[in-house]
């Protein structure tokens, strides 16, 4: 398997994990692990956007960084608000950064 972490968490929270898990018919360890996934790949999106949105790497780069394609990357900008100006250059520029 993986690596064991652990953290000590609000009584509150624990219920509300152990109520998720009942409901998903899945052990709570899963549950967290699932939460886990999508917060750091929630983290790792937001912060790439932010290093795209301030010049410090193309958004073919930013895509690359998540996992994503282009064009997912491109979505998870339009809903956060971003502006991608691709220009056909930066196209150009990402096409030749594959060869």
């Amino acid at each position: 398997m993986g690596e064991t972490i652990t953290a000590r968490i609000e009584e509150e929270l624990s219920e509300t994990i152990d109520e998720i898990a009942r409901k998903e018919g899945v052990d709570r360890s899963a549950i967290v692990r699932r939460f886990l996934d999508r917060g750091t790949s929630e983290w790792l999106i937001e912060r790439s956007l932010r290093e795209y949105e301030e010049g410090r790497i193309t958004l073919w780069h930013a895509a690359e960084k998540c996992d994503l394609s282009l064009w997912e990357m491109m979505r998870e900008a339009e809903k956060r608000e971003i502006q991608v100006p691709y220009t056909v250059e930066e196209f150009k520029k990402d096409i030749r950064a594959l060869e």
